[in-house]
């Protein structure tokens, strides 16, 4: 498990990214109605996320979402729901099936270092006669 803050260890399976993607989300209402309504994600990982939702849901909850841009379905479970001063709720998901890239993003696994930008050297890339790229250090001033 990879460090997040000096007193919280990461507990995620996977990174959280920044990310909006427009949603469809389908799901039962507690009156045994059902609902159909547009969603926006604030942040996804590998195995969920986190997004903005108007109608009523409870934690366990299983919902239907349809990524709008990459035109997939899946299906997962509401983990947490907590309401926002606007009276929408930032509700957390996770995903019933892990076998299904939703977000169509390749995430890090849990505790992965990150990768690292040279701060003194950057790396240019020089064209050769034959076509060839090569990469070599070059020094900033």
């Amino acid at each position: 498990m990879g460090i997040v803050h000096f007193r919280r260890i990461e507990r995620r399976r996977t990174a959280r990214v920044v990310l909006c993607v427009d949603l469809i989300v389908h799901g039962q209402t507690q009156s045994n109605g059902t609902f159909k309504v547009e969603a926006r994600t604030l942040s996804v990982s590998g195995h969920g996320g986190l997004m903005v939702l108007e109608p009523e849901v409870t934690i366990g909850q299983k919902l239907t979402l349809i990524n709008t841009n990459a035109g997939l379905k899946a299906e997962c479970k509401v983990v947490s729901a907590k309401l926002m001063r606007d009276g929408k709720k930032n509700v957390a998901f996770e995903f019933t099936s892990n076998e299904l890239n939703f977000w169509k993003m390749w995430f890090p696994v849990a505790g992965a270092k990150p990768v690292r930008r040279l701060s003194k050297h950057r790396y240019a890339a020089s064209c050769h006669k034959d076509g060839t790229l090569s990469r070599h250090p070059q020094r900033l001033n």
